[in-house]
């Protein structure tokens, strides 16, 4: 009922007036264009308060539609929040809690729903880090084109290799628009500008040159400019469900998180989230009730009339959109993200008074008296924490199993919360995080400099060793590469990356045996490496084992068919058996 009463409010305020005359006539669907913009908090943009910046397209779009003050994701990790906002389910459930995850089949996503009633969708990405090909395996079910990244980019700038300027992105969709006008239409643009490393092209980075996150902020508001003008110019704003959302917000250094990823606060959860419905029947409307990320979806099903799916996390927000509700709405928090460094996961629960975080050091904060989360007001026995606890309780009795990804994370579970807190190794989070961007930038210099502070601080630190061992694996420096690579295998040895990168260095240097024993226990960690069972193929090959080598070339034509590499392998075989 909510769902068909919301429709027809939609209905009413576009004019449709003639449904009401004949009922046996339907409405076409609305178009739907998501715009996800990547690590933005709500604070930074002007219409929440923010007067340091301007962002003229996001504050006029909350002209044109509702304004949610308090909405909050549930990861403040890109890929994660980004599958929370397609499926409408936690990372618990949805179990893409770390990159390159893949999201399971039975989770149904956002595309797939609206195709059955008969929706045209593309999704156009910034970063390689959303890629279904690479890092992002399952979010392109159901589009009817994803944009990826080249699988061979021909540069090493990290443009087009690693993101997308947003104004790039739009016009991706643009021309995708263009080449396709008929409807109905669900667009999804994700523009990835705010993101660290922060370069906002001119006049931005002038404009912004002692902020430079607002710099990129700022550009992305122009991206968006870009691409709701297209929309205007080919009369498909006025009618169209258009929703903008921060996928999660950024540290800038608050509680000593230069980034995101690690923590739960405010400052990496709380998102703008702007909702335009077809017509103009809410101009410039506020919702102060606390939300979520996990409602955008149901109320999406709600507005194109799809029936949900079996299980959703979240709940429609009609009764916010029609002003009938302001009841606030109790947010979890979850990261794994710790667990790829050996640190201890989190979880948080936030209401509109307080917010439990669930840590080997537990916290809790007013936050009506202390909106900063700066006074930890834990203490044992408390009544709030208690409430918070049980809340946690019951959601984990309700999530699926979870399973080691089998890339040097951990599946969290109880004995997790015995490992380190982060609160404890935010300072190696930053430096690490530091080493990742000048990698991805060809900057190996500084990447190294960073990881051997981060050695220096914590001679057992796994994560460190390995990017230290990939560094120089790189430089051609295999000694040094297979010493950092052995060690951080064996401080993590379910680390199959590691274990991969290990076999590398030893194929290159002869040491065959060893390349034997790295591949095959990075393949028992995760079976599915096409590269690694080339590899091994040719290990094995050299190794005088042909038929070991035909298993694993056999093994990778499951995995592709039509892979050249263990084709060639095969033939490689044929003739050292005769």
């Amino acid at each position: 009922m909510k769902r068909i009463g919301l429709l027809l409010l939609w209905m009413l305020v576009s004019g449709a007036a003639i449904v009401a005359q004949n009922p046996a006539r339907q409405a076409t669907p609305p178009d739907v264009f998501l715009i996800t913009i990547d690590t933005l908090r709500a604070d930074h943009v002007r219409c929440y308060g923010y007067d340091r910046i301007e962002t003229p397209t996001i504050d006029g779009l909350a002209k044109d539609g509702i304004r949610f003050t308090h909405a909050f994701t549930p990861s403040p990790v890109t890929n994660t929040s980004h599958t929370t906002i397609l499926t409408g389910l936690l990372p618990s459930t949805h179990g893409v809690t770390d990159f390159a995850i893949p999201l399971a089949s039975t989770h149904p996503t956002w595309a797939e729903l609206l195709s059955t009633q008969r929706y045209h969708s593309a999704a156009f990405i910034g970063a390689v880090i959303l890629d279904s090909k690479a890092l992002a395996p399952g979010l392109d079910r159901g589009f009817d084109f994803y944009d990826n990244f080249p699988e061979h980019p021909k540069t090493k700038a990290r443009w087009g290799r690693v993101e997308r300027r947003g104004m790039e992105v739009v016009e991706h969709a643009e021309a995708w628009l263009t080449a396709h006008p008929r409807g109905p239409h669900f667009v999804w643009v994700h523009l990835y500008d705010p993101h660290d490393p922060y370069e906002p092209p001119p006049p931005y980075s002038a404009t912004y040159q002692d902020r430079l996150y607002d710099g990129e902020v700022a550009y992305a508001d122009s991206a968006l400019k870009n691409f709701l003008a297209y929309l205007k110019s080919r009369s498909w704003y006025q009618n169209a469900l258009i929703i903008v959302v921060g996928d999660h917000g950024e540290g800038l250094g608050e509680h000593h998180e230069e980034t995101h990823g690690i923590f739960l606060y405010d400052s990496t959860t709380h998102v703008p989230l702007i909702v335009k419905l077809p017509g103009r029947a809410t101009e410039a409307r506020v919702v102060d009730a606390q939300v979520r990320t996990t409602d955008i979806l149901p109320t999406v099903l709600d507005l194109v009339n799809v029936s949900p799916p079996s299980r959703l996390d979240g709940q429609s927000l009609e009764a916010y959109l029609r002003g009938t509700d302001t009841a606030n709405r109790t947010a979890f928090g979850e990261t794994d993200y710790p667990l790829r460094f050996g640190w201890a996961p989190l979880r948080s629960v936030r209401t509109a008074g307080f917010k439990f975080i669930e840590a080997p050091r537990p916290e809790l904060y007013d936050l009506r008296a202390d909106p900063g989360e700066l006074n930890n007001t834990y203490a044992a026995g408390n009544t709030d924490a208690h409430q918070a606890r049980a809340l946690l309780a019951d959601l984990r009795a309700k999530a699926p199993p979870p399973s080691a990804p089998g890339d040097g994370a951990t599946a969290a579970g109880p004995e997790t919360f015995q490992l380190p807190d982060p609160k404890d190794k935010i300072e190696e989070q930053n430096l690490l995080h530091r080493a990742m961007i000048a990698s991805e930038g060809d900057q190996p210099t500084e990447a190294r400099a960073a990881l051997e502070k981060v050695i220096k601080m914590d001679p057992m630190s796994a994560v460190a060793l390995r990017q230290l061992g990939e560094l120089e694996l790189q430089a051609g420096d295999y000694p040094q590469a297979a010493g950092h690579l052995k060690a951080a295998s064996r401080i993590r040895p379910d680390d199959a990356a590691a274990a991969y990168d290990l076999g590398r260095v030893l194929a290159r240097t002869e040491d065959l045996a060893g390349a034997r024993d790295a591949l095959e226990a990075s393949l028992k960690l995760t079976p599915g490496q096409m590269a690694a069972r080339i590899l091994l193929g040719n290990v094995y090959l050299g190794l005088k084992n042909p038929v070991a080598a035909e298993d694993q070339f056999e093994a990778g034509l499951l995995l592709e068919p039509n892979n050249a590499e263990a084709k060639a392998g095969l033939v490689k075989v044929k003739a050292a058996q005769r």
